[in-house]
């Protein structure tokens, strides 16, 4: 599409952004289309993109969600106030996210570099000692094939499934039950005794790097319909947002054991619905007469025709 410049208007400019390249359109104060254009995701289409969009007039607006009733006070803003000076200072903001993300590369492939040289210690007699499963003990696996198994729990993605690894490493028989990685991660309540006394306290900090990425795995497995999912939507009614959330990590934490510690395990969702198939109706029934009792109701139950 042809562009011709006009300084004295105002025109309105979008883009559409992508992994590698960004496409920018303007329009003007009449919502007749300018021009369109391509641009590379660096630094220097950056700065070639906003040079085109100056090229059509004054910029007017680039407003999105709540800003589009800011209009007004936008264009105030943006009138006279980006020079040359300014997309100077962009470039060189740019530049350094580019170094970054240059940075970030390198190590992405360094990363994937010592996990192809990593495997899983093959076990002496097959079996963890200490654990009524007697499940195999890493049985020589690639850590790659380790990344995929981990990268099928809910929350958890390849960047977890990669700390997850580096923290708790490869051979379980270092933890004999799941539960002694639960205990060493601080992801349990903690018991403090005092004589006959036993109170309990705060789990305790443990490993932050481990601790971080399964919290986040555990906010993200949250918000899905499936099995760790509805846990946390059934404890976090009475027991809050932060224990709900340790409790995910956890039960997050105990599958990553099986599947590291077990070469033919594999994970599976039990569903969203697990706990409503498992129901002990006998102590539903006990608790909801309970809850209504308790609001001065008196119960009477009668079974329902066949």
């Amino acid at each position: 599409m042809s562009t011709i410049a006009h300084q004295d208007r105002e025109i309105t400019g979008g883009v559409d952004t992508h992994k590698d390249t960004h496409t920018a359109a303007a329009i003007d104060s009449a919502g007749r289309p300018l021009g369109s254009e391509q641009f590379e995701a660096n630094a220097e289409g950056y700065a070639l993109l906003l040079a085109w969009l100056r090229s059509f007039g004054t910029l007017a607006e680039l407003a999105r969600g709540s800003m589009v009733k800011k209009r007004e006070a936008l264009v105030e803003a943006l009138t006279g106030q980006f020079e040359d000076h300014h997309g100077h200072l962009l470039s060189v903001l740019l530049g350094t996210v580019d170094h970054f993300t240059q940075q970030l590369g390198e190590l992405d492939r360094r990363i994937s570099a010592l996990l192809a040289e990593m495997t899983g210690p093959p076990g002496d007699d097959g079996k963890v000692r200490g654990h009524e499963s007697a499940l195999t003990v890493g049985s020589g696996r690639p850590a790659r094939d380790m990344i995929g198994c981990l990268d099928a729990i809910p929350g958890v993605g390849a960047t977890t499934a990669q700390i997850i690894l580096a923290e708790i490493g490869l051979d379980m028989s270092r933890f004999p039950t799941p539960e002694h990685l639960v205990s060493w991660a601080k992801l349990c309540p903690r018991t403090i005794q005092s004589g006959a006394k036993n109170t309990t306290g705060p789990s305790g900090r443990g490993n932050p790097w481990l601790k971080g990425a399964l919290g986040e795995a555990a906010n993200a497995a949250a918000r899905t319909d499936t099995f760790l999912g509805a846990r946390y939507r059934r404890l976090v009614k009475r027991r809050g947002h932060a224990k709900a959330l340790v409790a995910v990590a956890r039960s997050i934490l105990v599958i990553a054991w099986h599947l590291i510690n077990d070469s033919d395990a594999r994970y599976q969702d039990l569903g969203a619905d697990w706990h409503q198939r498992h129901l002990n109706t006998a102590r539903q029934t006990r608790d909801l007469v309970r809850q209504l009792q308790s609001l001065g109701h008196q119960v009477t139950l009668a079974p329902t025709a066949a």
